[in-house]
This record gives structure tokens, sequence and C-alpha cells, in this order.
């Protein structure tokens, strides 16, 4: 039930109260996606907050999915509840989901260093952020070789 992009909840997302009929709930998802929808706003901010409010509807609009993600909410969160981060026996941090499940960090550093980039970024990078900028700084200072020029050249 985690939202897509970010960790904001999703009654702020629709700007409703928690204890908002599912009359409400509708009322307040058709008005902002009256207004950002992409026939009448075609910027990036509008495209990226109407899949937030999509998300944010799905979830309030049935009402089993809107009493799991109720109870969900109101759970205590503790510090250990945050997964850490697996590493390898080197030492080195793997990541554990989407297209570079399994590899290191340095490994993705190596072959799509922009997908760290977004990643310490993203609100599913935040347990790698700190290992994620020192191995893009390892790469920065490591020496490149010619095969490597050739191919950034043709790119």
């Amino acid at each position: 039930m985690s939202a897509p992009t970010t960790e904001r909840d999703l009654y702020e997302r629709l700007n409703v109260d928690p204890s908002a009929s599912p009359q409400d709930v509708r009322s307040a998802y058709r008005l902002l996606a009256a207004r950002l929808h992409p026939d009448r706003n075609q910027s990036d901010a509008a495209h990226r907050a109407m899949v937030q409010i999509n998300h944010a509807y799905a979830v309030l609009r049935d009402p089993a999915t809107r009493a799991a993600y109720d109870k969900e909410r109101a759970a205590p969160v503790s510090a250990g509840s945050a997964r850490s981060p697996t590493t390898d026996r080197a030492g080195r941090m793997i990541i554990d989901f989407g297209r570079y499940q399994g590899w290191a960090l340095e490994e993705v550093a190596r072959q799509d260093p922009e997908y760290l980039e977004w990643l310490k970024r993203h609100s599913s990078g935040l347990r790698y952020r700190h290992e994620i900028d020192r191995v893009l700084a390892q790469l920065a200072k490591a020496p490149v070789m010619r095969s490597q020029v050739k191919e950034r050249n043709f790119r």
C-alpha cells in the first residue's frame, strides 16, 4: 500500500480529513482531478500530482483498503522498523529491490550512476543515501580508462 512517489499521507494528498465520508473523498478527488488532468494541465508537476491523487483515491475509495490503510497509518513506528540494507561478504551494500536487485552499489555505480543519483533522492533509497554518496565520490575519483572514454563519447 505504499505510495508510488512520496511518503506523504493519502488524506493530505486529497486535502480531506481522515474522518471524511466516502462522498467527501470522492468530491475532493474529482476537484483535484479536474484541475490536474493532463487535458487541462500538461506540466510535469501536474502529471506527478495526478499520479499521486489517483493512488490516494484508489486506496481511500474502497472501504476494505481504506480500513487497512487506516490501521497501518495508526500503527506506531518504531526506530528499528525500517529494513537495514543487506551486505555481501565483502561488506558492500546490496540493493534488495527493483531492476538492480542483488547488485552491489559499486556495480550499479559503474553500470548506471544516474540510477544511484535518482535512488539517493527517492524515499526507497533513504537507507542507502550515505553509502551512495561514498560510492559516487569514489567513482568520481577513479581514473577513466580509454575504453570508457570511447564508450562515453558515442552515447
